[in-house]
């Protein structure tokens, strides 16, 4: 659809659009052509955490959890098909997912200290990721073509050995291609570390 999208846009402003629409085909395309090599078994249980304590997450088939079943990646809120719900710290034991990925950084900040969450494997093992959001959300909020970095991002976390691309130069490719700046070694690992 990023692809299609930027296509369209470049027909109607007669603009040459094509090759970042290339880009976002290869892009996922690579993506898609890994995965094909990492078993069912391979694949993480994953829980997505919004809010400040983390208790909002995407059901199966939300927008916001795009990227995460898109890599094939087990949510584990996925089961009930929706949008956003709110879920009890109880439920997210019962999950145990192996990886927690968030957008927002007061829970990234610290979860790792509160109680409630100690017996949750992704906790436990550092399993914690809090989402770069510049300019744009990488993951979610808003769905953008931010989510092409975002992809390789999430990649790296969830099969660290199947993408061992550097994401530094991706992000500095990507930024370049699609924003026209290319950000300094300092700003993309402000922007890796959630920082502005």
């Amino acid at each position: 659809a990023i692809a299609a999208t930027y296509r369209l846009l470049g027909a109607l402003t007669r603009q040459d659009a094509e090759p970042l629409a290339a880009y976002a085909e290869e892009v996922l395309s690579t993506i898609q052509g890994r995965l094909k090599s990492i078993p069912e078994s391979e694949r993480p249980r994953v829980y997505y955490a919004r809010g400040p304590r983390g208790l909002e997450t995407g059901l199966g088939g939300s927008i916001n959890v795009e990227t995460i079943e898109f890599l094939g990646a087990r949510n584990v809120a996925g089961e009930r098909r929706g949008g956003l719900a709110t879920v009890s710290i109880e439920q997210v034991l019962v999950w145990n997912p192996q990886v927690i990925v968030t957008i927002d950084r007061e829970f990234a900040a610290n979860v790792r200290h509160d109680p409630q969450w100690a017996g949750v494997e992704a906790v436990r093992v550092g399993r914690v990721h809090l989402s770069p959001t510049l300019p744009f959300g990488w993951i979610d909020f808003p769905p953008s073509v931010n989510r092409l970095i975002g992809l390789w991002w999430l990649a790296k976390i969830l099969y660290p050995g199947h993408f061992n691309e550097d994401i530094r130069a991706l992000a500095k490719d990507f930024y370049s291609r699609f924003y026209h700046v290319t950000p300094s070694d300092a700003d993309i690992e402000r922007a890796l570390e959630g920082r502005t």
